[in-house]
């Protein structure tokens, strides 16, 4: 037991830095009706330093209600990894580029993560001014 206990420290260790902010950084979802227009706004959120990173997941099926009408599209899905005090801003700079009457925004903080990569976040996107 004490030598599994001894790996999990390290593998945590090297996981979580440990004095990363629970919630300084935050995971985006915004859906696109394809990959043109998701590569369209990822592009300008990344050049606008406001997402390190946007991962575009293709061959999603969304079903919802619109308009008192059961939907069912295919879309793609955008995972967005940006500062969680920019997330005003990027909202702002999708639904500006979006094509949707009401695009899909919302948001998870990140609790923990692989530390250099959470770091890599936090240099590639400022801080609000």
């Amino acid at each position: 037991m004490p030598l599994l206990a001894s790996i999990s420290r390290r593998l945590l260790s090297t996981m979580a830095s440990g004095n990363y902010v629970a919630g300084t950084h935050s995971m985006a979802y915004v859906t696109a009706p394809n990959q043109d227009v998701a590569k369209k706004i990822a592009g300008i959120l990344v050049k606008n330093k406001l997402a390190a990173c946007v991962n575009i997941i293709p061959n999603i099926v969304s079903v919802y209600e619109w308009k008192e009408e059961i939907n069912e599209d295919p879309e793609v899905l955008m995972v967005i990894k940006t500062r969680t005090s920019r997330l005003e801003e990027m909202t702002a700079m999708v639904k500006e580029n979006h094509p949707y009457e009401v695009c899909e925004v919302i948001s998870s903080p990140i609790a923990q993560g692989n530390a250099p990569y959470l770091d890599w976040i936090g240099e590639i996107v400022p801080e609000k001014k």
